[in-house]
This record gives structure tokens, C-alpha cells and sequence, in this order.
């Protein structure tokens, strides 16, 4: 198999079945995001310790397969990470998608790196950057809350 095929065979799982969907138990905090030019939303719970380590992680959403399996990558990956690596993978994420960085964190093994890599892509269609990077970005406003 193509790594390309390995990619979309990636997104369309995720896509199709989103891991960690719905509104997890006993969240601690929480962020709207919505892209207007397409119609995506996604909203993510977390429920964080008071050392902003991801107890639980989950989103509900509705949109099209990139922005869909982009949240669903975004909670399998970051869900039981410490406040520090989830910035640090969601910061090395946006960089992979918006300045054709490359994955460079050894804390992810091989089979996490292929999952991100599967949505870099999208840096060829830039109408598609933000289905990819919406989940990301509002994690982001739901760490910075706490």
C-alpha cells in the first residue's frame, strides 16, 4: 500500500469512526469551534487535573472527514498527556500543516506520527487547512483556560 492510500485509508476510519466522540464524563473545561466558510463545528471536553494532565479527552462535532478525523486523531493522541507535551504535539501538529514542518517529537511513536502525517495533505488545498486545524486550535483555547 501507497503511503498516500495509508493516509486517506487513515482519515476515512477516523472520519467515518471518530474515537473519543461525545461529551465526556465530569469535563472540567471546554471550547466552541466553528468555521463559517464551510459550516464545520467542533467542541471539546476535557477534564484536566490541577496540573492540566488530559484525564479524559472527547469532542462532538459535526463537518466534513478531515475536520472530523482531525478531532478524533487530536483526543486518541493527547488524551493522558501532561499539559506540556500536548502543547508541545499540538504546536509540532499546526507546524506540520502550516509551514511544511515534518513531525519531529520523540515522545510520539511511529504508528502516532503516520496518524498526524496522514492530515498533512491538506497543505496542498489551502481551503482544507482549517478542517484540519480547527480541533487543534480550539484545544488549544480549552488548555489555555485552565
Amino acid at each position: 500500500m501507497e503511503l498516500k492510500e495509508l493516509y486517506q485509508e487513515i482519515i476515512l476510519d477516523h472520519g467515518k469512526n471518530p474515537r473519543n466522540f461525545g461529551k465526556c464524563k465530569d469535563f472540567t473545561s471546554d471550547a466552541k469551534g466553528h468555521n463559517p466558510l464551510c459550516g464545520d463545528k467542533v467542541h471539546i471536553y476535557a477534564q484536566l487535573d490541577k496540573n492540566k494532565k488530559i484525564l479524559d479527552l472527547s469532542f462532538e462535532g459535526e463537518g466534513c472527514a478531515i475536520s472530523l478525523a482531525s478531532a478524533s486523531i487530536l483526543t486518541d493522541i493527547l488524551k493522558g498527556k501532561d499539559f506540556n507535551l500536548a502543547k508541545a504535539i499540538t504546536d509540532n501538529f499546526l507546524n506540520l500543516i502550516k509551514e511544511n514542518k515534518s513531525i519531529t517529537l520523540n515522545s510520539l511513536n511511529e504508528d502516532q506520527k503516520t496518524t498526524l502525517m496522514s492530515l498533512s495533505g491538506v497543505k496542498d488545498f489551502p481551503m482544507r487547512v482549517k478542517c484540519a486545524t480547527m480541533a487543534w486550535h480550539t484545544l488549544s483555547s480549552v488548555l489555555e483556560k485552565k
